[in-house]
């Protein structure tokens, strides 16, 4: 596994001496790896059980349990989430995108680690980064940019102009009000049988992937935020936003121009009408529409 940095836990918890070298999600705990549990996920706090010696950014109102802090370094604080993104300005911690070798084909520049698979189409002006993968029979049309770590099945179409791999945005700040960023780490995953339109950003996650489920199409200037998932055989039309760690499950449709709300789950087999502003979870099989949609 990569390691993003090598930070000891002495400097937060004086009493131990260990290093943590990546973060991780409640989703995806690691060993040795730097998180934070927040007050609304506070009753899966037994997933730390599972792993060892992390730095664990926990709500100060709430009890950590004795076989929790046995294993782990826990910092307690007022808001863990902003704390989490501190660590990484407290140690000068980015992880943006490095320059790398790469070779000129056909117009397309394309990292030398890459990984493409056979009868790939890529057009003029794209640019492929070293950690991507691409499947058989895929398409990557003028203009695109892939960034990072992105893995795309087969058969999978991206039109001219879209980028993939982007950073997303934080908008944690602290008690001065200054903005605190956190670097993003995750990578994209694209399933086979996938279209993505012209000019359609998707980020890539905060941690974990970002992920779109196999023949799922996403129509032109589509705005996917860090950490969404979507999906199989969903529909997304244009100028269209999923913001951050919001989630679409299979057969939804979402009608043009919608807006989801962070942290949002669309049920399976759901329409999401034209123009719709999703703040609350919609379940299977439902419809809605309007601000707020309902």
């Amino acid at each position: 596994m990569k390691k993003f940095f090598a930070v000891n836990v002495n400097q937060y918890v004086e009493s131990l001496n260990f290093e943590v070298y990546y973060p991780s999600s409640l989703d995806y705990p690691k060993d040795q790896s730097v998180t934070f549990l927040s007050e609304q996920n506070i009753n899966k706090n037994n997933i730390f059980e599972k792993c060892r010696n992390c730095l664990i950014f926990w709500p100060q109102n709430y009890t950590v349990p004795q076989a929790i802090k046995e294993k782990h370094a826990i910092v307690l604080c007022y808001d863990p989430h902003l704390r989490f993104c501190q660590f990484f300005q407290e140690n000068k911690i980015d992880n943006i995108p490095f320059k790398e070798k790469y070779r000129l084909t056909d117009g397309a520049y394309i990292g030398e680690n890459s990984q493409i698979g056979t009868n790939v189409l890529i057009q003029p002006g794209a640019y492929i980064s070293g950690e991507t993968s691409i499947g058989d029979n895929s398409y990557i049309g003028c203009g695109v940019k892939i960034i990072g770590k992105v893995t795309i099945g087969e058969n999978v179409i991206i039109r001219e102009n879209a980028v993939i791999g982007a950073d997303g945005l934080t908008t944690d700040r602290d008690e001065a009000g200054k903005p605190v960023k956190m670097p993003q780490f995750g990578g994209v995953v694209i399933e086979n049988n996938v279209t993505i339109g012209a000019n359609t950003v998707i980020a890539r996650g905060a941690i974990d992937d970002t992920i779109i489920g196999a023949e799922t199409s996403i129509d032109n200037c589509v705005f996917v935020s860090h950490n969404v998932k979507v999906g199989k055989r969903v529909f997304i039309v244009g100028e269209s936003i999923l913001f951050g760690s919001s989630e679409v499950d299979d057969n939804t449709m979402i009608s043009g121009n919608s807006t989801i709300r962070n942290g949002v789950r669309i049920g399976r087999n759901a329409l999401v009408g034209m123009g719709a502003v999703v703040t609350k979870n919609v379940g299977d099989e439902s419809t809605v529409k309007g601000n707020p949609a309902k």
